[in-house]
């Protein structure tokens, strides 16, 4: 699925959980390493800017068929002790951030897909927006500090969550998907200012989310597409890359790539599964015109 992120934490659950947040100033856990600072500086505790980018990925897991986007918008990141808004990670409400993990609630999503142009999917309904929510929990395996300069880090994630569909319309429960992933960053290793991530990731889903991609009712069920019920299990291996890069003072680029590996997966028998490797790629450029004075404590 393609990546992005959004959540709704009741003011309560905010008030319980506020004294439980612990933060390791300027180098908590789950720190991006790609941004405008290095891991040595403060960073602060909001910027806003412009950004935009270009990118194809496939429209639906193993499906043979590409959605490209372009995107131009604002962007906003905000690093409170609870609320953390952008920065690489998404949107997330920090439950527990101590040296070596982190506790979250945080956000994914994933664009909609034209049936009319998908021959496999020819005639079924549209796959709407898809949006996650749920706890991720990250862990610290190792930090590295480079003899020529340079640090880098290797995490574990390990997040559940629910997915649910929408044509902004009305909501569906699409079920739950349970994702390990081990992301690596490193910051100044080949030149100053630079940055590398790269990660690898498991997905298993229920069985509504599998339906959701492979699922064939019989009234869809023509020559060329049998009748098929899908089954909850093995969706797929995600790894990813990506290259960051400072242009100017307050502009960096970047560039990346993912190959999502679909062989092994429960629904290999589905007519609308048609590849088992497909690729995505993206690049694009963020422009930071404001930032607080007030540092982040984290």
């Amino acid at each position: 699925m393609k990546k992005l992120s959004r959540l709704i934490i009741p003011a309560i659950l905010l008030s319980a959980v506020h004294n439980l947040t612990l933060a390791d100033e300027t180098n908590s856990v789950d720190r991006d390493l790609t941004g405008f600072e290095s891991l040595e500086e403060a960073q602060s505790l909001w910027e806003f800017g412009v950004g935009g980018g270009i990118g194809e990925v496939s429209n639906y897991p193993a499906s043979s068929e590409r959605n490209f986007i372009a995107l131009a918008a604002p962007y906003f990141v905000y690093r409170g002790d609870i609320f953390r808004v952008g920065g690489g990670s998404g949107v997330r409400a920090v439950v527990v951030d101590e040296k070596d993990y982190e506790l979250d609630f945080s956000f994914g999503g994933a664009f909609s897909a034209d049936s009319e142009d998908n021959t496999a999917r020819e005639g079924m309904p549209e796959l709407d927006f898809l949006f996650e929510v749920g706890p991720q929990l990250v862990y610290r395996l190792k930090d590295f500090e480079f003899e020529g300069g340079g640090n880098a880090r290797l995490n574990a994630r390990l997040q559940a969550r629910a997915v649910f569909s929408t044509d902004f319309s009305q909501l569906d429960d699409r079920g739950f998907v349970f994702n390990p992933v081990i992301t690596y960053q490193q910051r100044g290793r080949l030149f100053e200012g630079t940055a590398l991530s790269a990660s690898i990731g498991m997905v298993f889903a229920t069985e509504r989310l599998h339906d959701y991609f492979y699922q064939v009712a019989e009234e869809f069920a023509t020559a060329d597409r049998q009748q098929y019920d899908a089954k909850a299990g093995y969706l797929g291996t995600e790894l990813g890359a990506s290259f960051s890069f400072p242009i100017a003072e307050n502009i960096r680029g970047f560039v990346g790539a993912g190959m999502q590996i679909h062989s092994g997966s429960v629904n290999e028998d589905s007519p609308l599964f048609e590849k088992d490797i497909t690729y995505s790629f993206g690049l694009g450029f963020v422009w930071r015109l404001y930032r607080s004075e007030t540092k982040a404590s984290w």
